[in-house]
């Protein structure tokens, strides 16, 4: 990714897509402890001038490019014609703090990085927010990023009238915690045995385990083992270990620990958050479970609960455009209530 430009002027009045830097306070406290010394939050919008501004954050691996002009992470669902058309909306996108993208973030084999939270996210879009000088119409958030959408409800609550939040909680589940803790030791592992991309290479892999349902590999990789060598492979191996070759070409192995570890910090008092909450729960869900989300969403001040069944279990907000379609009108075209 290259680095974007400082902030432009009348950003309202442009149309293309347009990128800046918004540089935080200095020093920037973070929510456990300690504080980053030039800290900066890369941000980008997409969408015509004068419409209504959303922001759409996701899971650890997004980043700024969001929708499907941009060949974003979420093109099944944010673009023209889209869940979230973006011939409707103006969609900003950013790169976390800690990820693999122009916000500060560790260096590969650097210093020891501090603890991220998602509050530190909400600090740092509030700031960018402010900067742009545009009213956020709504939040959207999925996995990690509704973690983030429900920090900024909380901690900023003026910013957005209105938060939809996919496959995110009020507490994590310590399940899925174990999961991760795992998959955070196999990329410390490499780390420390100088093979940190073998090591996020299986990490990812795993957690492709914990995405998607036993109902979809069963019907994906049933097949019989082949043998390989001095060895057999089974069907699903292939897909897995594909999955970690391309996720190690595309982020750092520092940065997924920093932001899988902060998934796991998160705990917030649902009763402190304001804005209008529109909750998706899926039913398959392994990481995010259905009657955690249940119990969520009834400790809402203002929060009701949409449901969806998806054979991608964590993954549906990637995956399932269509489905979420109607969420979104009714979130984003509606008042909030």
């Amino acid at each position: 990714m290259s680095a974007p430009a400082e902030l432009p002027a009348t950003l309202a009045s442009i149309d293309e897509p347009v990128e800046g830097i918004v540089r935080l306070p200095m020093p920037f406290p973070l929510f456990h402890g300690g504080a980053l010394e030039h800290g900066q939050m890369a941000w980008r919008i997409v969408g015509p001038a004068g419409a209504p501004l959303v922001l759409a954050i996701g899971g650890i691996s997004g980043y700024r490019r969001v929708g499907a002009e941009d060949r974003g992470w979420w093109s099944p669902v944010v673009g023209r014609g889209r869940a979230l058309d973006t011939d409707r909306f103006r969609v900003l996108g950013v790169d976390y703090l800690g990820g693999s993208g122009d916000s500060t973030a560790p260096e590969r084999g650097g210093a020891t990085f501090p603890s991220l939270s998602a509050f530190d996210q909400a600090d740092a879009i509030a700031a960018v927010v402010a900067a742009i000088g545009e009213p956020l119409h709504a939040v959207v958030g999925a996995s990690y990023g509704a973690q983030v959408a429900l920090a900024i409800g909380s901690r900023h609550p003026t910013i957005a009238p209105r938060l939809l939040v996919i496959s995110a909680a009020d507490r994590v589940h310590p399940m899925a915690s174990g999961w991760r803790a795992v998959e955070r030791e196999i990329v410390r592992f490499g780390i420390r045995t100088g093979d940190a991309n073998g090591g996020l290479k299986l990490a990812r892999a795993l957690a492709m385990c914990t995405y998607r349902t036993p109902r979809e590999f069963e019907a994906r990789f049933s097949g019989e083992a082949r043998s390989d060598a001095d060895r057999f492979r089974l069907p699903i191996e292939d897909y897995l270990f594909a999955r970690g070759d391309a996720y190690v070409a595309q982020y750092k192995p520092e940065s997924f620990v920093a932001l899988s570890e902060s998934i796991d910090l998160f705990r917030i008092d649902a009763t402190s958050v304001r804005p209008a909450v529109t909750a998706v729960a899926v039913r398959e869900d392994e990481l995010v479970p259905y009657a955690d989300m249940q119990a969520f969403v009834a400790r809402l001040p203002c929060g009701r609960l949409a449901t969806l069944d998806s054979i991608y279990g964590h993954d549906a907000f990637l995956k399932e455009g269509d489905a979420l379609r109607p969420i979104f009108a009714d979130c984003l075209e509606g008042p909030a209530r």
